[in-house]
């Protein structure tokens, strides 16, 4: 398995083109659903670029050592949404479509829970691998060797807090 480094340059320069296929696929959604983790920075710039509210699912599926392992994938019980309703339209996002059982088994949990409501629902995502059981409808790259990726982001999983305080001793005020 190959890797491929993301800088956050990158990272949001994908986002942003994510954003642009989204608004010349004319598809009119009216609800964005992210899946946290991965999901969250993608669902907060969509949200934003689009103005469309954002509800937030939280799902699990790595563990182990570097969180690289696959598991089975565990759901909370409520989406979290500041809207009264989820809206007709519905826009799942992503980080990647790893194995694609995430957004697959997310699709499944949105319409067994909303789908007296749901009209129609559709999955983006940043990152395609070959080796994913679930396509979604729109991504920046497909990647047919499966690399591993290492987004920006990772540095906070491997550093620990005490090292991240050690760097601001004295800059920080305590209140």
């Amino acid at each position: 398995m190959s890797d491929l480094y993301v800088s956050w340059s990158d990272y949001h320069q994908k986002i942003e083109q994510l954003a642009a296929q989204l608004y010349r696929s004319d598809w009119q959604f009216n609800q964005i659903v992210c899946i946290a983790k991965g999901g969250l920075r993608v669902g907060d710039v969509l949200c934003r670029l689009y103005h469309y509210p954002l509800a937030v699912m939280s799902a699990s599926s790595y563990q182990g050592e570097g969180n690289r392992q696959r598991g089975q994938i565990r759901f909370s019980d409520h989406l979290s949404m500041t809207t009264e309703t989820l809206g007709d339209r519905v826009l799942v996002v992503d980080d990647l479509a790893d194995s694609g059982v995430s957004l697959r088994e997310s699709k499944q949990w949105l319409l067994d829970h909303y789908g007296d409501t749901i009209r129609d629902i559709r999955t983006a995502v940043l990152w395609y691998k070959s080796c994913s059981v679930f396509k979604p409808d729109y991504y920046v790259d497909y990647l047919s060797d499966n690399p591993w990726i290492h987004q920006p982001f990772e540095y906070y999983e491997a550093t620990p807090i005490a090292e991240i305080a050690a760097k601001y001793e004295g800059a920080i005020s305590t209140n």
